[in-house]
């Protein structure tokens, strides 16, 4: 296996271009599970570990894939920043991220493990992914290669199990995730309570700026996806009865169906870990749970507010 380690970016680029079959590794949380156990065995490694850019992120205004300025402020977080520093620096700018960073693993793992990671194995699994969908359609990953960069739409990203839209000579340089502008949760449930591979998970976040709900659903489908029809339900339920505006009482109907609609959305197995009915289950569960944590801290806000 052959060792590559770029001093810079640029250089990385280059590397990948002249190796599009070589294995990028930052953290290593995952890449080194699959060597460890013979599952993967790349012709090469490309070691980004030394380009210090990975590892930074930024807020400012940022363009979409269309050359318009996504609107309001928006997070560029580098492939490379780990779990501990969004939960650290970034939980009241991102907080459902931060919320998913602090479940992985251990402290270890969450000094070295990062979205960027999660992002290149694409498992559907991986806890960053109902977070990062749940904050919008206006989070893109920043995808590079010799020949320029690319902004890959985070619903568009995920193509199948532990597979995504990258091209064979492209790298994740950073994610762009736009500022929250309510409150968001994320919910996972484990076979135990820490160092353990999600049986399923759930993203949500309100984004009362434009009047629409976000949510994330991983290990429960081929790839990580949305709940689409819960989105709108609930949008749809929020707007007409002004509840976005009063604070008001959702009621236990609308959270109800919120919950089956989530649950419908998804698509498990039977697997060692839990069985696809507990799955469908227990999504039901979070979806509800996790609506009620996020309503009541948006009426609270509403409250101190006024």
């Amino acid at each position: 296996m052959e060792f590559l380690r770029p001093a810079t970016w640029d250089e990385a680029l280059a590397a990948k271009a002249e190796n599009p079959s070589a294995l990028p590794i930052s953290g290593g949380t995952d890449v080194m599970v699959e060597l460890n156990f013979d599952r993967h065995r790349p012709a090469a490694l490309l070691d980004l570990n030394r380009i210090s850019e990975l590892t930074e992120w930024e807020s400012g205004t940022f363009e979409g894939p269309d050359g318009q300025a996504v609107e309001g402020e928006v997070i560029r977080l580098g492939a490379a920043v780990p779990y501990a520093r969004i939960t650290n620096e970034l939980s009241d700018r991102l907080p459902g991220l931060a919320i998913a960073g602090n479940t992985v693993g251990s402290p270890q793992i969450r000094n070295r493990g990062s979205v960027g990671g999660n992002l290149g194995g694409a498992s559907p699994a991986g806890d960053a992914h109902p977070a990062l969908l749940a904050a919008g359609r206006d989070v893109f990953v920043e995808a590079q290669s010799v020949r320029g960069t690319r902004l890959i739409a985070i619903d568009d990203f995920y193509v199948g199990v532990k597979r995504n839209s990258l091209e064979p000579d492209e790298l994740i340089r950073a994610v762009r995730i736009p500022v929250a502008d309510g409150p968001q949760q994320f919910s996972k449930i484990g076979t135990r309570n820490a160092m353990v591979i999600a049986v399923c998970a759930f993203g949500f976040a309100l984004h009362p700026k434009n009047g629409t709900v976000g949510t994330g659903i991983g290990s429960a489908a081929p790839t990580p996806r949305r709940a689409v029809e819960a989105e709108e339900f609930l949008a749809g339920e929020l707007a007409e009865r002004g509840l976005w505006q009063s604070g008001g009482l959702i009621g236990p109907a609308a959270i109800q169906r919120f919950g089956e609609l989530v649950s419908a959305a998804s698509s498990p197995i039977d697997d060692v870990r839990g069985t696809a009915a507990y799955r469908r289950h227990a999504l039901a569960v979070m979806a509800r749970r996790t609506l009620t944590w996020t309503w009541n801290e948006y009426t609270q806000s509403l409250r101190s507010a006024a």
